[in-house]
């Protein structure tokens, strides 16, 4: 597949990774070349961890850190310090590294909410509003909306997205000032905050037995090391739907939907509306700060 200055082979490209739509290998590589101009700008320069299928969605996958053998030599990468050694990650810098993952059956590339040149400086703060059931998106919505509301009150600029799956997003750029502890408290505050509104309604309870039916505020995609699902990213779940960055209105649309974006429609509301997180790196500034 010619992919800028770049032809990046495929192989097996006919090979059925989504049964029950027939999208193929070729299909996913397509959308992820087509969408590339403002996926980048997502993650660029951040380790990746590929969660791969190669039997396709209907078979169980699996998650790979470490490039691997094989990588084309201008795939970037970046040596990650663990305990006993090394990982390599890619970082997914331009659009023919997103077609090469796609090569390898990597359907949801996940990344860091730091940068390879500052493994220890997150610019991102995630909170991943959660559901305890398939039914309660009416709550996210509300939810993210509220969330929203307090985030301003703090002083940052709040984004968000649905995320393919269940839930939302909301993600809000930092500066690169803060190691990870402090980032993942700042977050856990904001949390704490909404959920003490709603008792009845919201959790941050880590562990599902003590949450019951309440959404959880999940904040841990701030530590070190862990991952978060990147705008444009393709979910492996029938249809293939796609995290799909919102304009802060439409999640006030009582018919908006978690999976409602798929690789079908992605690319053409990309060419017609744009990305609603474009720039969203010049809305950094400090740390929530609850008052």
């Amino acid at each position: 597949m010619r992919v800028g200055r770049r032809d990046v082979p495929l192989t097996h490209p006919d090979k059925v990774l989504f049964p029950d739509d027939g999208f193929t290998k070729a299909d996913l590589a397509a959308y992820y070349r087509d969408v590339a101009p403002a996926m980048l700008e997502h993650v660029r320069d951040r380790p990746v961890s590929m969660q791969r299928y190669n039997a396709g969605i209907a078979r169980d996958g699996f998650f790979q850190k470490d490039i691997g053998r094989g990588a084309p030599e201008w795939v970037k990468r970046v040596e990650v310090p663990k305990r006993g050694g090394t990982v390599c990650h890619p970082l997914a810098s331009e659009a023919a590294t997103l077609v090469w993952l796609a090569n390898q059956n990597c359907i949801t590339p996940h990344v860091w909410t730091a940068r390879a040149d500052r493994l220890n400086r997150p610019d991102r703060i995630v909170w991943d509003l959660d559901p305890s059931g398939a039914d309660d998106f009416a709550l996210v919505r509300r939810t993210a909306l509220e969330l929203g509301e307090v985030l301003r009150g703090c002083g940052v600029e709040p984004f968000a997205m649905v995320t393919g799956s269940r839930g939302v997003h909301v993600v809000v750029p930092v500066r690169r000032r803060h190691r990870y502890e402090p980032v993942r408290d700042a977050a856990l505050a904001v949390a704490e905050e909404l959920a003490a509104r709603h008792p009845e309604e919201l959790t941050t309870a880590f562990r599902k037995v003590k949450r019951g039916e309440r959404l959880f505020l999940d904040v841990n995609r701030n530590g070190y090391a862990a991952t978060a699902v990147p705008a444009y990213a393709v979910r492996p779940r029938a249809g293939a739907p796609v995290a799909t960055p919102l304009r802060w209105e439409e999640l006030e649309d009582e018919g908006l939907r978690p999976d409602a974006f798929t690789i079908r429609d992605v690319p053409a509301r990309l060419e017609r509306a744009g990305d609603p997180w474009a720039g969203i790196a010049r809305a950094a500034g400090g740390l929530p700060r609850l008052r």
